[in-house]
């Protein structure tokens, strides 16, 4: 069974006390999300990660505090989260050709992944037989990349041990539309055997 493993949006800004959006105990994750990309890297299994990457006056601004600008440090992927195989796919309406990469780094400037123009593209190129998620903010971007995946009618793993939220109660109610939605919830130990 193929399997691509997507992780969202696990940059410095979110991540760490110092960033500009950062997430609670996100720093935690750490750990487990470097055995994550060790192990997709280990076994042949891509790697699809999103970031934001937001211009200075960035529409989303009018909603949340000004973070992950471009070029700037706090909108890196934590280190742990990278390959050295890696290509950056950039948020533009022309097609492209899929990269030969093991990680493919897709740029976004929205909570949804699937408002770009290349993650659809991307993942039917790569065809996998079912879908492994984790990143942040579970209830926000993680909620919307399960969502989309939803199109593809594959099986869906949220690495629950990989995942941090904002307030539970939202993360509850992520949790039952993932599961209504068909996802299964899971850790990573029973991903990474």
């Amino acid at each position: 069974m193929s399997t691509v493993f997507l992780d969202i949006d696990t940059q410095l800004d979110f991540l760490y006390p110092a960033g500009a959006l950062y997430v609670p105990g996100a720093e935690q994750l750490i750990p487990t999300l470097a055995r994550l990309t060790n192990y997709a890297e280990a076994h042949g299994i891509p790697l699809v990660s999103t970031v934001d990457a937001h211009a200075e006056n960035d529409r989303e601004f009018q909603s949340w505090p000004k973070h992950c600008v471009a070029g700037a440090t706090g909108q890196h992927k934590a280190a742990a989260t990278l390959l050295g195989s890696n290509a950056v796919i950039p948020n533009r309406p022309e097609g492209f050709a899929v990269p030969n990469a093991h990680q493919f780094i897709i740029e976004k400037q929205t909570v949804d992944a699937f408002q770009t123009h290349t993650i659809v593209h991307l993942l039917q190129a790569l065809n996998p037989d079912r879908f492994v998620v984790y990143g942040v903010v579970t209830e926000i971007c993680v909620l919307h990349a399960v969502r989309g995946l939803f199109q593809f009618c594959k099986p869906i793993a949220v690495v629950t041990d990989a995942i941090r939220e904002l307030t539970g109660s939202a993360c509850h109610q992520a949790f039952g539309e993932m599961r209504a939605g068909g996802a299964s919830l899971t850790t990573s130990s029973e991903v990474l055997p």
